[in-house]
């Protein structure tokens, strides 16, 4: 005998079954989100994998260049080609491109120039201090401040523990709130400067369009024969500020078309004859380019990567020395000093 549904029970079953599907439907959809998200995450894991290849295999292409400039000419290296900023785009099947700049690497203030001497023993270069203030002052950074980080600077590249007269050791970045050492060695990457006391960013940002951390504890090995225009304050910081900037520009417009042989005709051009300049500055200048620069652009469907490549010419054939992951806008893509 069937017992009859009280009228308040009657739908309980439909209802029961209605949530039923409210919940298998939830988790359906839940699993083709993580399914989809899943696939999207595979994708780009893929293109940006295509992406890195693409950008190495233009890195390659970049160093073979090189190898031909070095090869063509070991005893200058010259604007001749017009290879220095220009831009090759190489498409790539099914959309996209890829492309790459080579650039001269050593036109710009090597902050580790700052020390001088070996890995293990690393003291304060006088000259390349006072040319990382001129630098400074020539982007509008006060004397003061200049003076302040070009000294921590030192402080910060040499082996000892001792702060010289206007910089820093371990104990002024030990009282902050996040407490820290120097690192006693050569800069990495010229980012590190922003720990620096005094290196607000305003100046920070003036500045690091000209700054380079060249894996070396030299003076800046500036090209004479490759620097361009936009980059006579380069050659003005170099000789300390003794020259202005249009000055330099203007020095750079009487080189020869085949370029200067060595430092010592250069040395004799225009208003450069007769300056005061000491000696280790003097064999500053080089006619022939050391370090060369790769900036590639990989661009493939909706993935982009971007890659900085230094490349040490000192060599026979040529090697890289340093890769450099970077983001879209980042200032060794776009220095316009360049």
């Amino acid at each position: 005998m069937r017992r009859p549904i009280p009228q308040r029970e009657r739908g309980a079953a439909l209802l029961a079954v209605l949530i039923l599907v409210a919940i298998t439907g939830a988790i359906a959809a839940a699993s083709l989100e993580k399914l989809r998200l899943s696939r999207m995450v595979a994708a780009n894991v893929v293109a940006l994998d295509q992406a890195r290849h693409s950008a190495i295999g233009a890195e390659q292409l970049g160093m073979l260049i090189v190898n031909d400039l070095v090869v063509q000419d070991r005893t200058k290296t010259t604007l001749a080609g017009d290879w220095n900023g220009g831009v090759r785009r190489v498409p790539m099947p099914g959309g996209g491109a890829v492309e790459a700049r080579l650039r001269d690497g050593g036109n710009c203030f090597n902050v580790n120039s700052v020390v001088q001497g070996e890995p293990d023993n690393l003291v304060r270069r006088g000259s390349g201090v006072d040319q990382f203030v001129a630098l400074m002052m020539l982007r509008g950074v006060p004397e003061p401040d200049a003076r302040r980080i070009a000294e921590a600077a030192a402080d910060w590249a040499d082996t000892d523990t001792i702060a010289g007269p206007g910089g820093a050791e371990d104990s002024a970045y030990a009282s902050g709130p996040q407490p820290f050492r120097t690192a006693n060695t050569l800069f990495a990457d010229v980012s590190e400067l922003r720990v620096l006391p005094a290196m607000r960013p305003e100046h920070f940002a003036r500045v690091r369009p000209w700054l380079c951390a060249l894996p070396v504890a030299e003076l800046s090995p500036i090209n004479v024969n490759t620097l361009l225009p936009g980059q006579a304050l380069l050659l003005s910081a170099l000789v300390q500020g003794r020259l202005s900037e249009e000055a330099a520009r203007r020095v750079l417009a009487m080189r020869p078309a085949a370029g200067w042989n060595n430092a010592v005709e250069f040395w004799r051009t225009g208003m450069l004859r007769g300056l005061p300049i000491p000696l280790d500055v003097q064999q500053q200048p080089q006619v022939r380019t050391d370090w060369f620069v790769i900036d590639v652009r990989s661009n493939l469907g909706e993935s982009e990567f971007f890659e900085t490549a230094l490349v040490d010419a000192r060599f026979q054939p040529v090697r890289l020395a340093q890769r450099r992951w970077a983001r879209e806008g980042d200032e060794m893509m776009t220095r316009g000093a360049n």
